[in-house]
């Protein structure tokens, strides 16, 4: 076969991270309790209440959605109650992310992030002929942004986007606010001709950031540049309905309604996503148990002799291993599958059930004593 595949994107193979039939599945940071049966119930009821106008097309502008979406942050965040023309959502927050990639990225054009990071950012970049440029965090096991590598950085490639994970994937490392107040100073005018750069807050695991830990979003009304991201994936154990969203300042949002394709939020979508915000704070008490067995999981890979990254995530960095494939695939092979994934010689796992958890740390000590 011979076909007109763009030369930038011959020899890759599609991003995704195995999906096994396992018993233990701790490799994708998802919500590991399933959806309580009241919010199964409410989805459901508002599905089936949509479900005969399926003839026609969602609401495009969502503005339902964009408002329940502003209330729960003023909520979460403890900031001010944001108008809807500041929200705005996709499929997922990789949707989300292409959005913003579209609408600022392209050629002749550059992103630049601190890493290690998302593995996702350099395909969202590749995808919309964006060049990728990385700046190296701090080493192992603090994983802290370098501030004046990135500045530096900032003059050498007067990128269009900085995108900052925080709580960081894979490290699981949060960004304080004094240093994204700096980066958002630091990224005006460093744009192309002169623009600001984009400053993407991508804050996917937020609300399980530690207690005291602020989120971005209070500095949204400083910084005309800024972007928090967010994601009904995890905290909401909604990574099924594929519901990712942002703030930022309406003008910007109105730049993102550039691209995006029409009615590119189903209906349906739109009914999962507000029957999941009624019931926010239901969903939250579980966020508070997957915290306390993160924060639990880390005592125990420690006391086992393991170097752990602290973590305001649903998941943990942990090290060092001679070969990390090796231990993953000895773990795999006894029904555990966790992720290879970030700096050599470390692992990712995702902080399951208490059960999910002991039955990691047993298996982990069988196929790795120390």
């Amino acid at each position: 076969m011979r076909l007109p595949l763009r030369p930038e994107l011959a020899g890759f193979e599609p991003y995704g991270a195995p999906q096994l039939d396992v018993p233990i599945c701790l490799n994708v940071n998802e919500n590991p309790y399933p959806l309580p049966s009241a919010v199964v119930a409410d989805i459901a009821q508002q599905v089936a209440a949509i479900a005969s106008g399926l003839n026609r097309y969602p609401d495009r502008e969502f503005i339902k959605l964009r408002t329940a979406l502003a209330r729960y942050l003023a909520a979460e965040a403890g900031i001010a109650c944001l108008p809807p023309e500041r929200l705005w959502a996709g499929n997922g927050s990789n949707e989300i992310m292409l959005h913003l990639f579209q609408a600022f990225g392209g050629p002749d054009r550059t992103a630049l992030t601190c890493a290690p990071s998302y593995s996702m950012y350099p395909e969202y970049a590749r995808n919309t002929n964006t060049a990728w440029a990385t700046v190296a965090r701090t080493p192992a096991p603090d994983f802290d942004l370098d501030l004046d590598a990135t500045f530096e950085a900032l003059t050498t490639y007067q990128p269009a986007l900085l995108v900052i994970a925080s709580p960081n994937n894979p490290t699981g490392t949060a960004t304080n606010n004094e240093q994204i107040r700096a980066l958002a100073e630091a990224t005006r005018g460093t744009g192309p001709q002169g623009a600001d750069t984009v400053l993407v807050v991508d804050e996917a695991y937020a609300e399980f950031r530690r207690s005291g830990t602020p989120s971005a979003l209070e500095l949204l009304d400083e910084f005309e540049h800024l972007v928090v991201t967010r994601t009904m994936s995890k905290a909401f154990g909604c990574a099924g309905a594929r519901i990712g969203y942002l703030a930022a300042d309406a003008r910007l949002v109105d730049m993102l309604r550039i691209v995006r394709l029409p009615y590119h939020l189903s209906a349906v979508t739109q009914a999962v996503a507000l029957a999941a915000l009624s019931h926010a704070d239901e969903l939250q008490a579980q966020v508070s148990a997957l915290r306390a067995e993160r924060d639990a999981l880390a005592v125990a890979l420690a006391n086992s002799g393991y170097e752990v990254a602290s973590s305001d995530a649903n998941f943990l960095l942990f090290g060092t291993f001679a070969d990390r494939h090796e231990v993953w695939q000895r773990l795999l092979d006894r029904g555990v599958l966790i992720r290879e994934t970030g700096p050599d010689g470390w692992l990712r796992v995702s902080v399951g059930t208490p059960a999910e958890t002991r039955t990691f740390l047993a298996t982990l000590r069988e196929v790795d004593p120390r």
